[in-house]
């Protein structure tokens, strides 16, 4: 694994209904600032570091799948920061290709998967951009993705570039505004869309939006 250029620590979490823990930036708001400095400063490719934190969107996510069995089912997991949904996924049996499009959060993921890591497979995947070869996935997961239009024409050839015939995305927000945005621009590609509503303990008058799409046929 290559060196983490950041500091890092072990945050213990729930993750399939069991006390686990998750290795995760120590200050992802400094890597924020920094980032935003940076880019303020004129530096090109600088991509700000929303994946340093766990956001509670992969927790609903996580509840979500208590609803469906997914032991043994092969599943894609886009953007994944801290790789909270796909370690979830994993925990309850799943073979899991855990993703994101830079690589620092890749690097703690894999070892926040170790417990699991004979189905887990780590590696960067930039929508638009890269494919991952092999038969494609029944179910792919996504937390907070939808959060920036310009990147909605690449994340919606991503989800047919690698979803079985017949398979199904979720993908979890907290009921963002822009999310509602994507919610009509997604039906309008012609994805077959229901929307879940789960509450967290933590507040439970805020829940998390999941978004189910099919594609017809």
């Amino acid at each position: 694994m290559n060196e983490i250029k950041f500091k890092w620590h072990w945050q213990p979490t729930v993750i399939a209904g069991q006390e686990s823990r998750l290795a995760v930036a120590s200050d992802p708001d400094g890597m924020l600032i920094e980032a935003c400095e940076r880019q303020d400063a004129g530096e090109e490719g600088v991509i700000d570091p929303f994946w340093a934190a766990t956001w509670r969107a992969a927790s609903g996510l996580d509840h979500y799948l208590d609803r469906i069995d997914i032991n043994g089912m092969r599943v894609l997991e886009l953007g994944c920061g801290t790789g909270h949904a796909g370690l979830a996924a994993a925990m309850r049996g799943a073979e899991v290709v855990l993703t994101d499009g830079v690589d620092d959060p890749l690097h703690l993921v894999r070892m926040s998967t170790q417990p699991v890591a004979d189905r887990c497979r780590v590696q960067q995947l930039r929508f638009g951009i890269d494919r991952i070869d092999g038969p494609r996935f029944p179910l792919i997961l996504g937390s907070d993705v939808t959060y920036l239009r310009v990147l909605w024409p690449e994340l919606d050839q991503c989800l047919r570039d690698h979803l079985a015939d017949g398979g199904e995305v979720l993908l979890s927000d907290p009921f963002r505004i822009i999310a509602n945005e994507f919610r009509d621009w997604i039906q309008d590609k012609n994805w077959i869309y229901t929307e879940h509503s789960i509450n967290l303990s933590d507040d439970p008058s805020h829940p998390i939006r999941v978004m189910q799409l099919k594609l017809p046929g």
